[in-house]
């Protein structure tokens, strides 16, 4: 078996994890950042949210990451993309995937994320998003940071990330417009989800609302139950919808309000990103089974690099069966128990924690166990007291390229907004 080449394996602390653990200093500007915010804000004509509801969602502090762990998470998530376009692979993913799944438009899927834990082995990969939030926040945030105390701040790749941003954004809807036959851009754009005003993430719709709305595009905010489908039209208030940029998290679009959206989406008239097929091929829980699996991906056919990296890369995960409840709960300290349907942290469990009671639920349910890999740590000063963080880091991608590096700093077994001195972080790369 082919190892992963040495320099991107990482079994010594690093310069990143000394400032991870040293370097206390505030550098976000937060002053240039609720400029900005409401600057961008009022460019839609909506006006601005207020400033307090969301600055609980930034850090006041980076998180630093070496440039080798980087580069070896953009190869991991072309590696992951290779694999899915295996026949075998997909096979076996629309195995356990809604009918919906089986229904390809096109499109494949606007803004995947891909989330990871950095420790002694280098990046692992913990999930997989088709609807990854977050990326119109973290720039804005990446762009009202002041230095710090050491040199290494935001790099000359990751400055030409975020120069470029909005042209790679807009690039990535017009490709998916057109790899369901459409031609130049959309008219219309709706950014669809469940009473979007109510979502703590309602100000970056507004955010990508203005940037293509900036370049043409009319964009609208809408609830799904605002959508009609009549004579082979998609339409909200009289107006035409031609694309959707889906936010909602039922995957398969099953619910009722949702009908007129399903019935648009699999009669081609509209076209939506990300879509139930994305999200089967690549975000569905049980497909870390196969991407944890290098030695099944090599015998359908994934090249030896890319399994090797796969093969350190994605913690064991199997699924949850009450055949092996006695196993299972004697190796649970070592395992995280995921809802194969869930998204975000809804329904997580670390095995350490797990009462027999919730055990037995998760028996009853439909889980993965995966691996148990920490989190990373991030060392702040918050009230003036010095304390630790756990950290994550998220890729943003289209098509297997990288949009977007950054960072979410929490406390508690899984990501959350709700952590004093936590929140999105910009990346530094060291």
């Amino acid at each position: 078996m082919q190892d992963v080449p040495q320099e991107n394996q990482r079994t010594t602390k690093t310069h990143a994890d000394q400032l991870n653990r040293q370097c206390y200093c505030i550098t976000l500007d937060r002053k240039a950042l609720t400029d900005s915010l409401q600057k961008q804000f009022s460019e839609t004509g909506n006006g601005a949210p207020a400033t307090p509801e969301i600055h609980h969602l930034f850090s006041n502090t980076p998180v630093f990451v070496p440039q080798a762990d980087i580069a070896t998470m953009e190869r991991i998530v072309q590696a992951i993309e290779s694999a899915a376009e295996l026949p075998p692979y997909k096979e076996r993913a629309l195995s356990w995937a809604p009918d919906i799944a089986s229904f390809d438009p096109g499109p494949i899927g606007a803004f995947m994320g891909y989330d990871f834990h950095l420790g002694e082995n280098g990046p692992q990969l913990i999930e997989i998003n088709t609807n990854a939030g977050g990326a119109f926040l973290n720039t804005v945030l990446a762009r009202a940071q002041h230095r710090c105390c050491d040199p290494s701040q935001l790099t000359a790749g990751t400055n030409r990330a975020l120069d470029g941003f909005e042209d790679a954004v807009f690039a990535m809807f017009q490709q998916e417009w057109q790899r369901q036959g459409g031609d130049s851009t959309p008219g219309c754009l709706a950014i669809v989800d469940d009473a979007p005003e109510s979502q703590f993430m309602f100000p970056e719709f507004q955010l990508a609302q203005q940037l293509f709305q900036a370049r043409g595009i009319e964009t609208l905010i809408l609830d799904p139950s605002e959508l009609e489908y009549v004579d082979g039209a998609l339409s909200a208030h009289g107006k035409p919808i031609d694309m959707v940029y889906n936010r909602l998290v039922d995957f398969a679009l099953e619910a009722p309000a949702l009908g007129a959206l399903r019935r648009a989406y699999l009669d081609g008239a509209a076209v939506v990103t990300p879509n139930p097929r994305a999200h089967a091929l690549m975000a569905d829980k049980r497909n870390l089974i196969l991407l944890s699996d290098a030695q099944t991906l090599r015998d359908w056919g994934l090249s030896e690099t890319e399994a090797g990296f796969l093969d350190r890369a994605v913690p064991k995960t199997r699924l949850v069966s009450a055949s092996d409840e006695a196993e299972l709960w004697s190796n649970r300290r070592k395992l995280f128990f995921k809802p194969v349907a869930g998204h975000g942290s809804k329904g997580v469990y670390r095995g350490e924690k797990l009462t027999r009671r919730v055990f037995e639920e998760i028996l009853k349910g439909d889980y993965i166990a995966q691996n148990f890999v920490p989190a990373g740590e991030r060392t702040l000063r918050v009230d003036g007291t010095v304390t630790t963080r756990k950290v994550d880091i998220r890729l943003y991608t289209y098509a297997g390229q990288h949009l977007l590096a950054a960072a979410r700093v929490y406390q508690g077994q899984a990501t959350n907004f709700r952590t004093p001195g936590g929140g999105f972080a910009p990346v530094f790369e060291v």
